[in-house]
């Protein structure tokens, strides 16, 4: 663990801009000072910025692991109870949504064939018994009107109309269901001929499958694992973080980690979640931060990574504290720095000055 202060540090020098000539007295500079001509100045590309005060940040370096998030996965359990005929995916691979992940044949899914084309027959029946229903309420409207029958046969074709058209209705939610029943267990899209009587699993987005719990073969009942799917976006690094750290980590706080895998590149990633508890063994905190981008670095699950968080309240951007000599509003060496400080070293070893 290491603690960063948010103060900017720059070279402790303050450089004097003469004029074209060299200057030769030296009696009056200041000790740790160097006197530059205005072409040094210019060559060593100096700016200037002004110091100011911020808030004290720290940062936690820690190992991290490669986790998929559990929000991100979603265990597929069968539909019905019967045995895989067929798992067309293995972990890894990439899988669009409505595809075909597992095949289970299955007497449930005959039965619901056996139930649609009932249905749809139903349908046929109860249409064609409503027309007539309701064309003969129709002409019995009629004949009261022109006094040829009574009003009882007229009464009688309009509750046969209404029973009529009562089946008719119920007749297509039965079909409704069937269909809805029948695409639960087969979903829509294509499928082979000899998926025929088997109830298929689809995926349900696209996705990468991240684990397989079954072979062909496999006899399985209602709600058993079959395959696990993951979205791309799930992927992000679990950090333990000490208990001290508690106060200071916060969702959203910013995370830079690298892993051994892709050699010295620097990952971006932001903390999600920050476990409520502290674990009673370790006496850490589960944080677990979404990797930025995950999918198209070739990241994977379980890879080993450094990480550093940086806590709260500040950009991870400054290094060190000032505690003496320097006050908010004095101008100190922003760019150029290096040459800067390369000059009082040479003026210390007694060199020309700067000249």
């Amino acid at each position: 663990m290491k603690h960063f202060p948010l103060v900017a540090l720059f070279a402790s020098a303050a450089l004097a801009c003469g004029g074209d000539a060299a200057t030769d007295d030296h009696s009056d500079v200041v000790a740790d000072t160097a006197l530059l001509s205005a072409d040094a100045v210019r060559i060593g590309g100096f700016t200037l910025a002004a110091a100011s005060e911020e808030p004290w940040g720290e940062s936690w370096r820690l190992p991290g692991r490669l986790t998929m998030d559990p929000n991100a996965q979603q265990p597929l359990g069968s539909l019905v109870e019967g045995r895989i005929i067929d798992v067309t995916v293995l972990p890894g691979d990439r899988v669009q949504a409505g595809q075909v992940l597992v095949a289970i044949h299955s007497h449930e899914v005959m039965s619901a064939r056996q139930e649609l084309a009932a249905a749809r027959a139903g349908v046929t029946t109860a249409d064609s018994a409503a027309a007539v229903a309701v064309n003969a309420a129709a002409r019995g409207e009629r004949l009261y009107a022109a006094k040829a029958i009574a009003l009882g046969e007229l009464e009688r074709l309009r509750a046969a109309r209404v029973a009529a058209t009562g089946a008719r209705d119920a007749a297509h939610a039965e079909l409704e269901r069937a269909e809805g029943f029948l695409e639960h267990l087969v979903g829509t899209g294509a499928r082979r001929e000899d998926y025929e009587h088997a109830a298929l699993l689809r995926a349900p987005f696209d996705g990468i499958i991240t684990g397989r719990d079954v072979q062909p073969g496999q006899v399985v009942l209602v709600g058993q694992p079959l395959v696990t799917i993951a979205r791309d976006a799930g992927l992000g690094v679990l950090m333990h973080l000490p208990e001290e750290g508690a106060a200071s980590v916060r969702a959203g706080a910013v995370v830079r980690l690298t892993v051994p895998a892709l050699g010295a590149k620097v990952l971006d990633a932001r903390v999600a979640r920050v476990a409520p508890v502290v674990d009673s063994l370790s006496r850490a905190i589960h944080v677990w931060a979404r990797i930025e981008s995950a999918s198209a670095l070739g990241l994977r699950a379980e890879m080993s990574a450094d990480a550093e968080i940086i806590a709260s309240g500040g950009a991870r951007t400054l290094r060190a504290e000032i505690l003496a000599g320097l006050a908010a509003g004095d101008s100190v060496l922003n760019q150029g720095a290096a040459v800067g400080k390369g000059e009082i070293v040479k003026r210390r070893s007694g060199g020309d000055g700067g000249h």
